[in-house]
């Protein structure tokens, strides 16, 4: 099999094709950037029966499956995308990141 030869400057040509490439890309996701998208944090889950939902009363308990300090998972648009723990801000709920899933898993379990 014969070996491809390079001219000396061709990698950086490659480079600078590159980099140009991701520019144009970063440039064209401009476009999405102000789409307004719905997050949604999930405290846990858990399954009951009718009769347990027709007893629900003010002051019922709904015991979930997830344990005390365990991350919550955060919803993009229904999707998981991070887990992370709650926090206080300024009087308010809030979620401080602590873990991202990596987008493509995130496609491939939509699909």
């Amino acid at each position: 099999m014969a070996e491809e030869k390079t001219k000396p400057g061709a990698k950086k040509e490659n480079e600078s094709a590159g980099s140009q490439k991701l520019s144009e890309a970063i440039s064209e996701l401009d476009h999405f950037l102000d789409i307004p998208l719905s997050i949604s944090v999930e405290l846990g889950r858990a399954n009951i029966t009718v009769k347990d939902v027709v007893a629900l009363q003010v002051g019922s308990v709904v015991e979930l499956h997830k344990l005390v300090g365990e991350p919550m998972e955060i919803y993009i648009n229904g999707l998981v995308t991070a887990r992370g723990e709650v926090v206080v801000v300024n009087e308010r709920f809030g979620i401080r990141v602590t873990d991202v899933i990596d987008p493509l898993e995130v496609v491939r379990s939509s699909v």
